[in-house]
C-alpha cells in the first residue's frame, strides 16, 4: 500500500509544481515581465519546487537524512541523467552564451559552501540564511547577464491566452495544495518503505525521492530538445542545482537544523563532486554531444551500481 501512496503522492507533487510554474508564467506575462526573467527564475526554480517541498516536509518531520539526501541525489540526477540524455538525444548544440565563463562558478560554489557548512556535522539556521542570500545573488546575476539563454523554455501558448485572475488563483491554490500534500505523503510513505525493507532513509531520499522530484527538470529539458533548443537545458539544470542548494537546503534548515554525516555518505558526496567537475569539463570544452553524454551516463551507472551493491 505504501508503494501506491508513494507513487500517487509523487504524481501529485510533480503535477502541483507544474500548475504553479504555468500560472506563475501567466501572471508574469500579464505584467510584461521579459521571457528571459520568466525562464531564468520560474522555470529553473519552479522545477525545484518538488525538491523544496519534500525536503522541507522531511525537515519538519525531523528526518535530516532524507532532506539532505534528496538534494544530493537531485543534483547528481540533474547532471548525469538529465544532461546525459539531453546531450545524447540532441543533434547539434551551439550555445551563443559562453557558459563556462559566465556560469561555471554557479556549478561549483554552492557545493563548496555545502561542504564548508557541513564540516561541523550540521547545516543550521545561520547556514540556511546564508544560502537564501546566495539565491538572491543568483537572481541578481540572472537579471544582469545575457537575456538570450532561457527564452526558448517558455510555453508560447501562454502568451496567446487571455489572462484571468480567478483562474490563476484557483490553479495556484490547487498547485500548492497538491505540492504540499504530495510532499507530506512522499516522506511518510518513503519512510515506511525504508522500514519495511530495512533500507536507510538516506537511500530512500537519495533514489526514490530525488529521482522522482527531478522529473520536472527531465521533462522541461526533453521538451527543449524536441523544440530544437537543447542548449537551453544546460542553463535550466545549473539554475535548478543552485536552487536545490540555496532554496531547498536553505528553507529546510530554517525549519529545523539538518545533521550531515560526510564520512558515512562519502561515496555519494564524491559522486556529486565528480558529476559537477565533469560538467565543468564539458562546459570548458563544449562537449555538448554524445561524448559528453557517455561521460555523464558512466558516472550515473557507477553511482547506481555502487549504491545498490
Amino acid at each position: 500500500m505504501d508503494f501506491v501512496i508513494f507513487i500517487a503522492a509523487m504524481a501529485a507533487l510533480i503535477y502541483g509544481a507544474d500548475f504553479i510554474i504555468k500560472d506563475s508564467e501567466r501572471i508574469a506575462l500579464h505584467f510584461n515581465i521579459s521571457h528571459y526573467v520568466i525562464g531564468a527564475t520560474l522555470v529553473a526554480f519552479g522545477t525545484s519546487l518538488p525538491e523544496m517541498a519534500a525536503s522541507m516536509m522531511a525537515s519538519y518531520a525531523g528526518k535530516s537524512d532524507m532532506a539532505v539526501a534528496n538534494v544530493v541525489g537531485s543534483v547528481i540526477f540533474n547532471i548525469t541523467l538529465v544532461l546525459g540524455l539531453v546531450f545524447f538525444i540532441a543533434k547539434t548544440m551551439n550555445p551563443k552564451r559562453n557558459l563556462f565563463a559566465l556560469d561555471s562558478a554557479w556549478v561549483i560554489v554552492p557545493m563548496i559552501l555545502f561542504f564548508i557548512m557541513a564540516l561541523d556535522g550540521e547545516i543550521g539556521r545561520i547556514d540556511g540564511t546564508l544560502y537564501l542570500l546566495l539565491m538572491v545573488s543568483y537572481l541578481i546575476f540572472l537579471f544582469t547577464s545575457s537575456k538570450e539563454v532561457l527564452e526558448g523554455e517558455i510555453d508560447e501558448d501562454l502568451t496567446k491566452e487571455k489572462f484571468n485572475w480567478g483562474k490563476s488563483i484557483i490553479l495556484l491554490t490547487i498547485g500548492f495544495g497538491l505540492t504540499i500534500g504530495g510532499a507530506h505523503f512522499v516522506v511518510e510513505s518513503g519512510t515506511n518503505i525504508a522500514r519495511t525493507f530495512g533500507v536507510s532513509e538516506w537511500i530512500i531520499g537519495l533514489f526514490l525521492i530525488s529521482l522522482g522530484t527531478s522529473l520536472p527538470e527531465l521533462v522541461v529539458s526533453l521538451v527543449a530538445v524536441k523544440k530544437g533548443n537543447a542548449e537551453m537545458s544546460i542553463g535550466n539544470i545549473i539554475g535548478s542545482n543552485v536552487a536545490n542548494f540555496s532554496m531547498v537546503l536553505g528553507a529546510a534548515s530554517l525549519i529545523h537544523p539538518l545533521t550531515v554525516n560526510l564520512l558515512a555518505t562519502k561515496f555519494d558526496m564524491l559522486i556529486m563532486i565528480v558529476s559537477s567537475i565533469t560538467l565543468l569539463f564539458i562546459l570548458a570544452n563544449k562537449l555538448y554531444n554524445k561524448a559528453g553524454s557517455i561521460f555523464l551516463l558512466i558516472i550515473l551507472a557507477l553511482f547506481i551500481q555502487n549504491s545498490f551493491a
